[in-house]
This record gives C-alpha cells, sequence and structure tokens, in this order.
C-alpha cells in the first residue's frame, strides 16, 4: 500500500499542508500527504477570500517562489480589489473573493497531478521517534507509515472543542473530529510546550432573505488583475458583488444582555483570543464607546445562495445568533444556514524551532501553520511552502533556504515566530515589516523567482519570463531617464494637475517624480505613447517604473539600512554557544539567549531583553 519509506511525510491538508507537500514533491521528494478527510484538502475554514493587508504580499511571494496558493486564488475567484490604492505603493495589497468549493477543487487538483505525491486518508495520532529523531507516524486505523521527515500542519485539530453557546462539542471543525494523541506524546515524553489558543468563524447565512438595497455595495475593480504572476489562469470578466451594513445600538443592547451566556466571558474557553479578528461580543465588551461596526456580506461561490457574514464571528448559542443578526439593517428577514462558533486548539509555541521550521528538539521534525500560534490562510501557507522545501533539503543534507526580513513577508513571518513567539494568534501586517516599500505586491517575482528557480521550485519557461519583464524595465527606466519633455508639451498637463510649469526641457522622470503627476497623466503624449507601443510597455512595467521613480529616495534608504543589517545577518553564532559563561552578559540576556539559540547577531538583536551592550559583548566573545 505504502513506500518502505516515504522523504515526508505531511500531516493535514489545509492550506499550509497542501502547500508543503506540493513544494517538497516538486522538488523531487517522495511525498505522502495524509488528512482525515480528502474531501477537504484546502478547505476555507473562515471566510472565503484570500489576501488582504500584507497577506495579499504573501500570497504572490508565495506564487513567486513557486507555490499554488495564488494560482488557486486565481482560478476561483469571484471578485477582486486592490486593497489601499490611496496610499503608496508598500500598503497596495491585493485580495479575492473565491468560490469556496472551487478553491478546495482546485488544490486538490493540482496536487492530484503530482506523480512524486501519494494522498491517504487516516488521522495521525502519533509519530515514530527513535533517539530524538523523527521516523515516520502512526495512524488510527493502527498503520505505521515510516518517513525521513515528518511535517505536522494539524490546524485546529489537536484537542480541538468547538464552543456554540453552553454546548461544548469535541471537533477539529464542525462536524469533523479533534486529534488527540500527538500533544500528549510530545509534552509529555519529549518535553515540548504547548498551549491553547482560539479562534472562530462567523454564520453563513442565506442570501435570498437578505434586503441588499439596505446595503451598501462592494464592487470588485473594474480591471482586475491575477495574484499569480506567470501562471496562464484568465482574468476575471464577472465578478459577484460583496455588501457591506452595520451593526447598531439595538444589536449592542442584546448581545450586552446575553454577555453571561458567551463561552468567551464564562470562563468556558481558555485559548487566547486573535486580538485583530476578535468575535462580536470581543468587540462590543472593548469598543464600547463603538455605535456600530462593519458587516461584511460575502457571497461563497458562484452559483450558491449561502452568504458568511464577515465581521460577526461568535459563541453565542443558535437563539442569540439569530436574534442579533436580525436587528442588523438588512437581516431583518434572515434565515441561518450554519452557525459561527469559536474553537480553541492546542499550539506549540514557535520559539522552540529553527529558522526552517525544523523542532530544536526532534530531528526531522517540522512544525507548519496554526499548530505555530498563527492565524490565517495566508500565514500558514507561507509557513507549509517554507517547511515542504527545507524538509527536502534537510534530507538531502542541503543548504537550509532561509529568508530574511529584507527578502520577503514570509521571512518576517517566520523570524517574528522564531525570535518573539506568539502569546496570542499572530496574523500579518504591514507595519510587522521594516522594510515594507522594498517588500511590495507587484516586485514579489523579481524578488523571489530567482531563488525559487535555484532550488527547483521554478521551472525554466517562468524564468525567461521574468527575464523579459526585468528587461523592459530596465528599458522603461532607460527611456524616462533620458528622454525629455519640451515645456510647451508638458505644461498643459502640469496646470491641469496643479503642478509647477517648466521653462526648459525637463526629464521624463524628474516630472513623474513628483507627487502629483501621474504615470496616467503622461503615456497620453504622442511621442511617448509611440515608443511604449513600440517597446511593448504593459501597464505592470509602467507602474514597476513610476513606483521605482517616485519613491527611489524610500526605497534607497531602505536598502542601506538592510545592508546594514546583513552584516549582523553574516555574523553567525555556534549553534553550541555557551551563554551561561559569560558573566559579564545580563541574567536576562543569558536566559534568552540560552532559550531561543539564535542562529546570528541580527536575530540575537530582536530577542525582547537583549539589549545593544549585550549585543557588544557577544561581538567581543565571538571575535575571540
Amino acid at each position: 500500500m505504502f513506500l518502505d519509506i516515504y522523504d515526508i511525510i505531511v500531516v493535514g491538508g489545509g492550506h499550509s499542508g497542501a502547500e508543503a507537500a506540493s513544494a517538497s514533491s516538486n522538488m523531487g521528494s517522495k511525498t505522502l500527504l495524509i488528512t482525515t478527510n480528502l474531501q477537504t484538502i484546502g478547505e476555507m475554514s473562515c471566510n472565503p477570500a484570500v489576501g488582504g493587508i500584507a497577506k495579499g504580499q504573501m500570497i504572490r511571494e508565495i506564487d513567486a517562489l513557486g507555490g499554488y496558493s495564488g494560482i488557486i486564488a486565481d482560478y476561483s475567484m469571484i471578485q477582486f480589489r486592490m486593497l489601499n490604492k490611496s496610499k503608496g505603493p508598500a500598503m497596495w495589497s491585493p485580495r479575492a473573493q473565491c468560490d469556496r468549493k472551487l478553491y478546495s477543487y482546485y488544490w486538490r487538483f493540482f496536487l492530484e497531478k503530482n506523480v512524486q505525491l501519494d494522498l491517504y486518508q487516516d488521522t495521525v495520532t502519533s509519530l515514530i521517534i527513535e533517539k530524538d529523531q523523527v521516523k515516520g507516524v502512526k495512524t488510527f486505523l493502527g498503520l505505521k507509515i515510516k518517513g525521513k521527515s515528518v511535517i505536522l500542519t494539524n490546524g485546529t485539530f489537536l484537542n480541538g472543542k468547538i464552543h456554540i453557546g453552553k454546548k461544548k462539542i469535541d471537533g477539529g471543525r464542525i462536524a469533523e473530529k479533534e486529534v488527540k494523541g500527538i500533544t500528549e506524546q510530545l509534552t509529555k515524553y519529549f518535553g515540548l510546550k504547548c498551549g491553547r489558543m482560539k479562534t472562530g468563524t462567523s454564520p453563513r447565512v442565506d442570501g435570498r432573505t437578505l434586503n441588499y438595497e439596505k446595503m451598501k455595495s462592494q464592487d470588485g475593480d473594474s480591471h482586475p488583475k491575477k495574484f499569480s504572476f506567470s501562471y496562464e489562469t484568465k482574468k476575471l470578466t464577472r465578478q459577484r458583488k460583496c455588501y457591506i451594513t452595520y451593526t447598531n445600538q439595538k444589536v449592542h443592547d442584546l448581545i450586552r444582555k446575553n454577555f453571561n451566556f458567551s463561552p468567551i466571558f464564562t470562563g468556558s474557553i481558555q485559548g487566547i483570543s486573535p486580538r485583530y479578528c476578535p468575535s462580536i461580543e470581543e468587540k462590543i465588551f472593548r469598543f464600547s464607546n463603538k455605535e456600530e461596526h462593519p458587516i461584511f456580506v460575502e457571497p461563497e461561490g458562484w452559483n450558491t445562495v449561502e452568504v458568511y457574514v464577515n465581521g460577526f464571528s461568535t459563541s453565542f448559542s443558535e437563539e442569540v445568533q439569530y436574534q442579533s443578526l436580525k436587528k442588523i439593517s438588512g437581516f431583518e428577514k434572515v434565515k441561518i444556514l450554519r452557525p459561527g462558533y469559536a474553537i480553541e486548539y492546542d499550539y506549540f509555541p514557535p520559539e522552540q524551532l529553527k529558522p526552517t521550521l525544523e523542532s530544536k528538539v526532534i530531528k526531522n521534525l517540522f512544525f507548519s501553520g496554526q499548530i505555530n500560534g498563527t492565524t490565517g490562510y495566508e500565514e500558514a501557507a507561507a509557513q507549509g511552502l517554507m517547511a515542504g522545501i527545507n524538509a527536502h533539503l534537510k534530507i538531502r543534507r542541503e543548504e537550509p533556504f532561509i529568508l530574511k526580513r529584507n527578502q520577503a513577508y514570509i521571512g518576517v513571518l517566520i523570524d517574528d515566530l522564531i525570535t518573539k513567539g506568539t502569546e496570542e494568534p499572530y496574523r500579518m501586517f504591514t507595519s510587522r515589516a521594516e522594510y515594507r516599500m522594498l517588500l511590495r505586491q507587484d516586485n514579489a517575482d523579481v524578488r523571489l523567482t530567482p531563488m525559487g528557480y535555484n532550488i527547483g521550485l521554478i521551472s525554466e519557461e517562468k524564468m525567461k519570463i521574468l527575464d523579459k519583464k526585468k528587461s523592459k524595465i530596465e528599458k522603461c527606466m532607460d527611456l524616462f531617464q533620458k528622454r525629455n519633455f519640451e515645456p510647451k508639451v508638458i505644461n498643459p498637463i502640469l496646470d491641469d494637475k496643479n503642478s509647477p510649469r517648466i521653462y526648459n526641457e525637463k526629464k521624463i522622470e524628474t516630472i513623474l517624480s513628483r507627487s502629483e503627476i501621474d504615470i496616467k497623466d503622461i503615456i497620453s503624449i504622442p511621442f511617448l505613447m509611440e515608443e511604449i507601443k513600440k517597446n511593448d510597455f504593459n501597464q505592470e512595467i509602467l507602474e514597476q517604473v513610476s513606483i521605482q521613480i517616485k519613491y527611489k529616495g524610500y526605497i534607497d534608504r531602505e536598502k542601506e539600512n538592510a545592508k546594514k543589517l546583513l552584516k549582523l545577518e553574516n555574523l553567525k553564532i555556534p549553534n553550541n554557544f555557551d551563554y551561561k559563561k559569560i558573566q559579564s552578559l545580563s541574567l536576562e540576556a543569558r536566559e534568552k539567549l540560552d532559550y531561543y539559540r539564535p542562529v546570528s547577531l541580527a536575530q540575537a538583536s530582536r530577542i525582547s531583553g537583549v539589549s545593544p551592550s549585550d549585543l557588544s559583548i557577544l561581538l567581543i566573545y565571538m571575535g575571540r
């Protein structure tokens, strides 16, 4: 039934597991993806959307490295919006509303195309570990499957408990059993720390019972883009509308009356809630002065009446959910198809991991996704990709693949997790990245695709597409830096934009660098239009060049700061470095450094409690 021994066994088929399995198998490892239910591979357990602030950047990074989440989103999207276009390009974030069923369908479709990947439906209940090295897995059905490496992507299933009012249901997702055994084995016999976290989901309702005329329409972009840089997916030609409405004082009063019946306030839930995606009852409790909260009404797909009520995550009973929803404008005649619920589950604090996401305690055992304390499809998928890559490289004794903070949001995510840990569900934001001007969604392919090519995840064909794009960007930049605008040509446009006139010829670059001048304002000038057509500079090329010109100062400053940081990144700390012997280090620094075991001086500098003077002392001792 199975190989004598797999290179890699991936436990769990969610967003993290799917990316891990596809990455390792595409790189050449014989991989087994084992999950409790093959029908829910890539299941969108919460809202049916991909991307958003910082999350959209990560999906584009996954695509640039050779992952599949962006491609799957393109195939299944029903609406596309570029968020934050009114702000600078560091904040632009793609987001797609997806067809829930299509998303899961296409994940399985792409996984099944891979001949290096086996799929099997069963539940892993424990690991085979010998001499602190993982050797395989044991399943609920009594099977023992050998593997050189194992990646745990259990999501919310480890001792998962669902809460709906007073009801407590053992499960990792509604109507799906929890997983017992793995937490107990790793904590009892190998000393790993674990904790409890809580997340939740909103009710799904019948769209036919909603009055959309009382809501504000949220349309997709008139010229929708894609997530994938090079995969041949078609752009959307039609889109489904989303809507926005708001809670009110009647809703808030009803929820306040029922605080004592919410598992969050009764103490029934022990897990820590996500700070940035709280339940409706937590919102009303925390922000008691707010008169309303937005409710996003999101269709679940092309051909269904089911609607997701984003912003109304809750653990209230079905009756309280129903009565509360009815008081929202447009929901007066609502019918619930599925109630919302809270779920708490086990996670393993991620400071117990190496930068590769491998356990510091058990060799060749990797942790990825919500098991590391994160929340969100995008964070999970990014970790899955990196765990799959590094598991493959580890068993082949090749150099690990680690992204730095100035190279990708994925690098920020993993560095934050292993260096700082997390005591609440971790969510990515642009504000977490020091170099967000460098880590834009539009240049993810330029940043990362060559790396994906070097490790074997990007094809020769995709590299040629990127090389052609880079060549055009350079050619367009050269044109803008060398050609001039005459005053009589450009002044009418400058007048229209309330921009100072010119009286001598000025470079195109100089005019475009003005904040009030957009690329669209100048490309209609005849000679420039002719050059753009002749060289086939598309909108993507023009946008890249415009960003590089307008934000050159910011970009150069971040590059310079990144160079300084690189010096510290290159100062590696031996794994067996004895911090306890350095008495001149502060006691807190010794304890923290010994616990986290940073791999470089740069990582050590980001650990809370390690001061600049501690770093200076470390430098001296490392020099010796």
